[in-house]
């Protein structure tokens, strides 16, 4: 079987569907699919030249459509090749024209002399991008009606003549029926999400990560580990720990129970705070700023919180590995590939209700679960904090145990293949 993938852009700076692509393509071929990817991302890219992956680059799109001319002719002529074509995310051009070479090719085979015109299956994962936070969010206002009108015009057509809607979990597929109208999807299938187990610990990922975050000098740490932006609540988070510095400075640890499990008793300085590290793109940006200022600006973080930029390969790997726990107070968040990875290497996740998968976590036992809140978020530090090392420690059992039995990758392969074969 040979299936499309097409996207605005594949740079890993842009997270979450481009990197879901890129771990499920590998697992696809050991199925014997053969995957190719079509995206509006200039050719001359550098991150192109480190790709393992088919990918044609026909951009650089031109904003805020991202339209490129180059493929609408592209997909007339190369999609009888392929057997589905799987539209990833919405709101730009790619989606459309998409669509509108399907209507040609199946006017051309309804007109053909020459014979019959192969015509994909069409395929749409929205990757959280219809959740309704997205219309409700105060600082996104004019977006969302943009968004409205846009709807009616050409994103109802592509969804709702699409041969199906693919979603990554439950509540992304429940979420999706609430914000526009008419919503009527031919089929709403949960193909759920996976990722490749991660690579095996070694000393060189641990070197990578601390020439990254020298001033971290080995100490325990708290991770976060995805975009630098409002959406992801690291405002909160930076507040909720500067709170919780605070208060264990005045009065010592609070004790805490969650779910039941063995608590710490205070015993003064052995309960202090991990270091907090924030790690992601986005830190020249006004929001980015605003949160390294806000860390400078106080005494009691200058010397606890640290942003090492964007974190790749070993360095990442190396991240993850070294951490207490992986934090991420989200508003919104469809999947969250940095939570399961997080899962995956054995760590604990405290995550806002916010990320879709929390579910999942929490049945699981991998995590501890709060609002996307400062009072939520501060909450969930303290709990953490207070719980005994045997209780960690069988946290990052359940985490590991809660990848394997939700988000591995070769299961969610083949539920994706089974979608699409139908």
């Amino acid at each position: 079987m040979n299936i499309l993938r097409v996207i605005a852009s594949m740079d890993p700076v842009q997270g979450g569907p481009c990197q879901g692509i890129r771990n499920a393509i590998p697992e696809m071929e050991k199925l014997g699919v053969r995957n190719e990817v079509v995206c509006l991302d200039s050719p001359s890219a550098p991150f192109l030249a480190e790709e393992s992956l088919q990918i044609h680059a026909l951009g650089p799109g031109r904003r805020p459509w991202c339209y490129s001319g180059k493929l609408m002719p592209w997909l007339l002529e190369n999609l009888p090749r392929f057997d589905a074509v799987v539209v990833h995310g919405l709101w730009l051009y790619h989606g459309y024209a998409v669509l509108q070479a399907i209507k040609r090719l199946k006017k051309r085979e309804g007109t053909s002399s020459g014979g019959k015109v192969k015509v994909p299956s069409l395929y749409v994962m929205p990757h959280g991008m219809l959740d309704p936070y997205f219309q409700r969010a105060s600082g996104r206002r004019l977006k969302a009606v943009r968004n409205w009108f846009y709807w009616k015009l050409v994103e109802s057509q592509v969804v709702n003549q699409a041969d199906g809607v693919l979603f990554t979990c439950e509540s992304e597929l429940q979420l999706a029926r609430e914000p526009f109208r008419p919503y009527q999807p031919k089929q709403e299938i949960n193909v759920g999400y996976g990722i490749a187990a991660p690579p095996l610990c070694r000393q060189s990922m641990q070197e990578a990560f601390a020439l990254s975050c020298p001033k971290l000098k080995g100490k325990p740490y708290l991770l976060f580990l995805s975009r630098i932006h409002e959406k992801k609540g690291v405002e909160l988070l930076v507040k909720a720990y500067s709170l919780a510095l605070s208060k264990r400075q005045k009065s010592g640890p609070v004790p805490a129970v969650a779910g039941g499990e063995e608590v710490m008793e205070p015993v003064g300085a052995e309960t202090d705070l991990p270091k907090l590290v924030i790690a992601g793109p986005g830190l020249e940006t006004p929001y980015g700023q605003s949160l390294q200022n806000l860390v400078k600006e106080s005494p009691n973080l200058q010397d606890a919180v640290f942003f090492p930029g964007m974190l790749t390969g070993e360095a990442k790997w190396g991240a993850f590995y070294g951490c207490d726990a992986f934090v991420l107070p989200s508003h919104q968040e469809n999947f969250g590939i940095a939570v399961v990875e997080a899962l995956s290497c054995g760590k604990p996740v405290l995550i806002s209700n916010q990320v879709n998968i929390w579910r999942e976590i929490e049945n699981g036992g991998g995590g501890i679960v709060e609002e996307d809140t400062v009072a939520g978020t501060l909450h969930m530090l303290e709990v953490w904090q207070a719980l005994s090392d045997s209780a960690r420690s069988r946290m990052g059992l359940q985490a590991r145990d809660t990848f394997e039995s939700c988000f591995a990758m070769e299961p969610a392969a083949q539920r994706f293949l089974n979608a699409v074969e139908t």
